[in-house]
């Protein structure tokens, strides 16, 4: 009984620690996006731009098909249920309010966190275990300032736009299906689309993915600074960190959903 006891205690202090740390990082990093364009060295622009091209630009392929092909099975999945309903036109704007609101902020987090997230605990744990943050302090500039920060902005103004595009592109699904398949009219399925698609449903979705941006870019820099134990510290690294942002981003889905659904946002 004194095991289990010391066991869970040991997870939940724990648990406490890294909840810590997390909210540690994010202060810092706040503190130097404000502080930083007034310091002598900023980070430079080149390197944001570079973060904002591999995280956002570069996911563009792989977030293209996963809401094309999601557009594409809730059309098909939804005509189903509606057609018994006699309101197949409808799947217009199921599938336009579904992907605005929860599905296209939802999915393109899950793929930027395994995709992006990944490689930001990846990289920065390599340099961790290498010494080479170690090196950055003698030199007397601040990790966070130059490594976290550029990362953070990055992700907190692509994943939006990414948002954006895969609303689109999961509208763009089902409407292949509502015109080629369902034998909707085209300009029908635009209208039934534009008319109960608000503007709320599309700023949610934008919320959402802002605070999945900083989730993403803090779960994945605090495991990279703070990873142990040579190459298989940072492969255990990178596995803990993208399975963190998948049930954070989950967690605070939930929480904002509520939030949006019980206010009058």
């Amino acid at each position: 009984m004194l095991s289990f006891v010391s066991a869970v205690g040991s997870v939940v202090l724990g648990t406490l620690a890294h909840v810590g740390g997390v909210f540690k990082l994010l202060v810092q990093t706040l503190f130097w996006l404000v502080i930083g364009p007034f310091k002598k060295k900023p980070p430079s622009r080149k390197n944001i731009f570079a973060q904002m091209v591999f995280s956002g630009v570069n996911s563009l392929i792989i977030v293209f098909f996963v809401a094309l092909f999601t557009g594409i099975v809730l059309a098909m999945q939804s005509a189903y249920q509606l057609a018994q309903l006699g309101a197949v036109m409808y799947v217009a704007s199921l599938v336009a309010v579904s992907m605005a609101r929860e599905l296209g902020p939802v999915l393109t987090a899950l793929v930027v966190a395994g995709r992006v997230g990944a490689a930001i605990t990846a990289e920065l744990g390599s340099m961790k275990v290498t010494e080479q943050v170690e090196a950055l302090q003698s030199l007397a500039l601040n990790p966070v300032r130059y490594l976290v920060v550029p990362r953070f902005l990055a992700l907190v103004i692509m994943l939006p736009c990414l948002t954006i595009f895969s609303d689109l592109m999961g509208m763009l699904g089902g409407y292949l299906v509502g015109v080629f398949n369902l034998n909707i009219n085209s300009g029908m399925y635009i209208n039934i689309t534009l008319k109960f698609l608000t503007l709320k449903d599309i700023y949610t979705g934008l919320i959402k993915s802002v605070f999945f941006g900083m989730i993403i870019a803090l779960i994945g820099c605090y495991m990279g600074l703070n990873t142990k134990g040579g190459a298989e510290g940072v492969g255990r690294a990178t596995t803990v960190s993208v399975v963190t942002s998948f049930i954070l981003i989950i967690l605070s889905d939930c929480v904002l959903t509520g939030i949006f659904y019980f206010s009058n946002m």
